[in-house]
């Protein structure tokens, strides 16, 4: 019996060290050493910084090399979040340090050495480009990362301090103005291509992913020259940008021309009160961020050099940066936007006021004769013109121009507090199980149910097998063909989780031929 405990005792001993041993808790990386924390198997280091501080005279200019640090850099809590709106902040739960040094990112990684080379997921927050964080809750990376993948979050510059364009700008560049925010995420990849390796992932299996904003983000790096080689997959939760440009308030359009985002630029200069650039560089980002309306007003710009143009014509000229994608929407996403009633009459007056001269189209598509209809419809044009189509169009423009593969899904996981669909952002704690942490409009509220955490597990198995092959099939799982043109076949997260036709076909159509017209106008 002696024998026996003194064996039982060294094997306990054994593996106490071993675990001490396997995780990576300290790494060197561009400008300088970090030391994360280890809990139960996941090393995790927040706060790395990708870049110099944004501030000064580096205001709306492209991220500069980081600052190096002497000694060690412990790496145990999220640095402040993007100067944005600080309700949306404590919206979701996320501490609420806001600042204009916010150019850092974090690793979550289950990697025992550093030669391990696990494929690596790149997390792109969301926000409508004026808002977001890597520290909400929901996208703790640690039980993503259970999973066997590295997991990495990125901060960008948000509002007017991130794509702020404006003529003096684009001259000091010489390459057009007001993609700082996107620039910040193409930093955060090239980091990602240069240390990932030492906390043991594969530098050439990268997958970025992001929802709504996030999801749009990388639609556009996907049509991006500056990103090319800097990932392999693309995962767009509620995302894509497949639309001409925004010239005014065009249904549908949200990416400005750069002569349209200048001129933006140079009135929000003069609601601030400067003659120029160089003096709005010299203000407290407290008085920029203060300016009535002027977060609302930025977006990614056609600037021509970081977005070269209207990226439905960039695929259809093969001109894109072709992976993989798994790319999906959410069947309620409108409620978010559209939470109240809308009469018949204000339905179809915004139609006509957006959609031109195929107005009458869209309204054969979207019933509208009492209020329960044009309130319906009201949040499913949001969610087609806004996320669906964009989806759409995606897959067939990748699935006819490129040689990587398009997985589409539906998700319309149902719960007690969403009984009539998945509402926008819903489907994200189930990716990254981080079920009950989500504090936003969209939140699972109250204890998980069985059937919630079973969604939570398929979802991330297939996110992490696309990270791991480019195909999101694996043993065990409901088959998912691939989206082709002919065949538009979509997985559907429900209660019968499976793979059908596309959802919601009459109204894309309708779109579609509305977004050809969009384009021909353009060029006019």
């Amino acid at each position: 019996m002696r024998k026996t405990f003194l064996t039982i005792l060294c094997a306990a001993f054994t593996l106490m060290a071993t675990a001490a041993q396997a995780q990576i808790g300290e790494a060197s990386v561009t400008g300088g050493r970090v030391s994360g924390v280890v809990t139960n198997g996941i090393a995790a280091f927040k706060g790395i910084p990708f870049a110099a501080p944004p501030v000064g005279d580096l205001r709306w200019k492209p991220p500069q090399p980081v600052k190096s640090w002497t000694g060690v850099k412990m790496t145990g809590s999220y640095a402040a979040s993007c100067v944005q709106d600080v309700t949306f902040v404590k919206l979701f739960g996320a501490p609420d340090a806001i600042s204009e040094d916010c150019l850092y990112l974090n690793v979550w990684t289950p990697a025992r050495s550093a030669n391990e080379r696990l494929p690596v997921m790149v997390w792109i927050y969301g926000g409508a480009f004026v808002g977001g964080m890597t520290s909400i809750p929901a996208y703790d990376g640690t039980a993503l990362a259970e999973k066997g993948v590295a997991v990495v979050s990125v901060s960008y510059r948000l509002g007017v301090f991130g794509f702020l364009a404006h003529p003096e700008l684009t001259k000091e560049s010489g390459k057009g103005s007001g993609n700082y925010g996107l620039q910040d995420q193409i930093a955060g990849l090239k980091w990602v291509r240069e240390n990932i390796a030492r906390f043991g992932g594969d530098p050439s299996r990268v997958t970025i992913f992001g929802e709504s904003a996030g999801g749009i983000s990388v639609s556009m790096l996907a049509a991006s020259p500056a990103a090319k080689g800097l990932f392999h997959r693309g995962i767009s939760e509620s995302g894509g940008n497949f639309g001409p440009a925004r010239t005014a308030n065009e249904g549908g359009a949200t990416v400005p021309s750069l002569k349209v985002a200048e001129t933006t630029g140079q009135a929000f200069l003069k609601r601030l009160g400067v003659a120029d650039i160089a003096a709005a560089r010299q203000l407290p980002a407290e008085k920029i961020q203060g300016v009535p309306g002027g977060q609302s007003g930025f977006w990614p710009v056609f600037d021509g050099d970081v977005l070269p143009g209207d990226e439905y014509e960039l695929y259809q000229a093969k001109r894109f940066n072709d992976t993989p994608i798994l790319i999906g929407t959410n069947s309620d996403e409108g409620i978010t936007f559209v939470p109240g009633a809308t009469q018949p009459a204000a339905f179809e007056a915004s139609i006509r006021s957006g959609y031109g001269t195929k107005a009458d189209i869209i309204l054969a598509a979207y019933p509208h004769a009492t209020v329960a209809e044009s309130t319906q419809s009201a949040r499913n044009i949001f969610r087609d013109a806004t996320f669906a189509w964009h989806t759409w169009a995606w897959a067939v423009l990748q699935s006819q121009q490129g040689r990587g593969k398009a997985y589409v899904y539906y998700f319309d996981h149902r719960t007690p507090l969403s009984p009539n669909g998945a509402g926008h952002a819903a489907e994200i704690p189930y990716v990254f199980r981080t079920l009950g942490k989500f504090t936003g409009p969209a939140a699972l509220v109250g204890a998980a149910r069985p059937e919630d955490r079973a969604m939570s597990d398929l979802m991330s198995s297939y996110w992490v097998n696309f990270a791991k092959t480019g195909d999101p099939n694996g043993p065990g799982l409901p088959p998912w063909p691939a989206f082709t043109a002919s065949s538009q076949t979509v997985m559907y997260f429900d209660a019968k989780t499976s793979a059908r036709p596309a959802p919601n076909m009459t109204q894309i159509k309708a779109l579609d031929e509305y977004f050809a017209w969009r384009r021909q106008q353009a060029k006019k």
